[in-house]
């Protein structure tokens, strides 16, 4: 463990997974079970482990939270605004994930006291700064609609 004589920030990894249903785009969102923003809609994520990478801090909260696993994420863009969490400076790497939804059982675990699908069209209102990433995140699935 190293010990440093100046502050720095805590890293938390965010996973925007996007959801086909046959008719609609929908995205994985659970509810807060703890404080900050107790009763709130947000992405899965949460803070990242020493001994992991950001992917796997990724892969291992969105488990936690919605029993979701085995699925693709690729990282897209990192958020570092300096008040984006009431509790401390902390940054976050979003991973971007799409995914049949009927391959993928959602159950809510860990600190999410409710997780499911919500239409992209009708999001409740969002904890942190997640409305602003899944923008992003939006962004970015159509572009690799379109380009790639």
């Amino acid at each position: 463990m190293y010990t440093y004589e100046y502050p720095h920030p805590a890293v938390t990894a965010d996973a925007v997974v996007f959801g086909f249903d046959g008719k609609s785009l929908n995205l994985l969102l659970i509810n807060r079970g703890i404080e900050p923003y107790k009763g709130s809609w947000a992405l899965p994520g949460g803070f990242i482990n020493m001994n992991e990478t950001a992917e796997d801090g990724a892969l291992r909260e969105l488990k936690e939270e919605t029993g979701v696993e085995d699925i693709y994420l690729e990282q897209f863009h990192t958020f570092t605004a300096v008040d984006r969490d009431p509790r401390e400076r902390v940054m976050t790497i979003a991973f971007l994930a799409f995914i049949r939804q009927d391959d993928y059982s959602v159950v809510a675990g860990d600190d999410a006291a409710k997780a499911q699908w919500y239409p992209v069209n009708q999001l409740p209102e969002l904890a942190f700064d997640h409305k602003e990433i899944i923008q992003i995140a939006l962004d970015k699935l159509r572009w690799k609609i379109m380009y790639e």
